[in-house]
């Protein structure tokens, strides 16, 4: 994180993964638009006013539509 959570605010771990590539991943395939790299959990800090408003900021960033799993948000 670059900058300090900023109007009340707070900051937030969040662990995400995509189901579609981790399974072409498991079959030595590729997805068509993301990167293998998406098979394993990646770790990214968001600031949010409470877990519901990180959960729709990051539903937003990794739509659930294209794959994406939230595995866990945990305050910093």
């Amino acid at each position: 994180m670059l900058q300090h959570p900023k109007n009340g605010n707070k900051l937030f771990l969040v662990a995400v993964y995509n189901k579609d590539v981790r399974s072409l991943v498991k079959e030595n395939q590729s997805h068509s638009f993301f990167d293998d790299f998406w098979a394993d959990v990646q770790n990214h800090d968001i600031c949010a006013k409470d877990e519901d408003d990180a959960r729709t900021l990051l539903a937003d960033k990794f739509p659930p539509a294209q794959g994406f799993v939230i595995k866990e948000i945990r305050p910093a």
